[in-house]
């Protein structure tokens, strides 16, 4: 029987300095060994959550996501593992706490991080994160199960509520949406999309703003207008929200498909289940202009 697959999720954390970047390190006591923000999954747990929780629970630093650096893959301890990561950026700072697990943490310069981490792909990671300009995240999101069509009684769809499901995918999604900074809302105005966005708003205290274009009945009647208003809001330097139905963003994000490279536009391609989304990570020009560095899709 194949040995089941250890799964954990990290950070390359990296913060401006006098003389260029630094980037975030941990000692580890037991195994004696410098490396990188990272921890095992909780049971059930997502892994854009674990890659927060586990930069918060070692270094005192919630980071913010950014673009996925992918996955490594090797042998700890007689199993494989493998740990996703994302290059990441410190938000709040509960300050550090040494323990059993991780005694010191060090931002360092890259020249210093290449002396002190224990692992080479560890470096690699490093080394790639560097590369990256800053990013602002635009998360195209489905919003969360509903009561079905067939099932509602009301007259107009737009009324249509979320299930007991859909609400608890609602409440799902608000450490998801925090791992990347997510400061503007912007919802269709159907009932089911408002039920999917405003737990994270009320959590994280940011207002929604409704789209009416961005509802079915909106899109069908003004379909250019829906998305002339999506490319405006991705011309916004802000880390932002779209919520929407499954016939509405295929077309509303699709002039971002088609800006993206082969890599990144796979996360565009297939329709997302309820309470999916897609980050899509852009970089600013300072002429205002912007280019998709990355594009991942998650799911619950």
């Amino acid at each position: 029987m194949a040995e089941s697959v250890v799964r954990a999720a990290g950070v390359v954390m990296l913060r401006p300095g006098p003389r260029g970047p630094k980037v975030l390190l941990v000692h580890r006591p037991r195994r004696k060994d410098w490396s990188l923000p990272k921890g095992k999954l909780d049971r059930g747990e997502h892994v854009v959550a674990a890659a927060v929780r586990e930069c918060d629970e070692e270094t005192g630093i919630v980071p913010i996501l950014g673009v996925p650096l992918g996955r490594q893959s090797y042998q700890a301890m007689g199993r494989p593992k493998t740990v996703d990561y994302w290059v990441a950026s410190p938000g709040k700072d509960h300050g550090f706490s040494p323990d059993s697990e991780i005694d010191d943490i060090r931002w360092v310069t890259a020249s210093q991080a290449r002396s002190l981490l224990t692992y080479k792909r560890d470096f690699d990671l490093v080394k790639r994160a560097l590369t990256l300009p800053p990013t602002q995240p635009l998360v195209y999101l489905r919003h969360a199960v509903a009561t079905k069509r067939s099932d509602f009684s009301g007259k107009d769809d737009r009324d249509r509520p979320l299930t007991g499901k859909g609400r608890s995918q609602a409440q799902a999604l608000i450490p998801l949406l925090a791992a990347f900074g997510i400061r503007r809302i912007h919802s269709s105005d159907a009932v089911r999309c408002l039920q999917t966005v405003k737990p994270y708003a009320a959590a994280e205290k940011v207002t929604v703003e409704q789209e009416p274009l961005f509802s079915e009945t909106g899109f069908d009647d003004k379909p250019k207008a829906a998305v002339n208003r999506l490319l405006s809001l991705a011309d916004t330097k802000a880390a932002l929200s779209v919520c929407s139905h499954r016939p509405v963003l295929p077309d509303i994000m699709a002039p971002l498909a088609r800006e993206a490279d082969k890599k990144a536009a796979s996360a565009f391609r297939a329709p997302l289940p309820p309470g999916g989304f897609v980050v899509v990570h852009r970089s600013f020009t300072g002429k205002g202009q912007w280019r998709i560095e990355a594009a991942e899709r998650q799911e619950l």
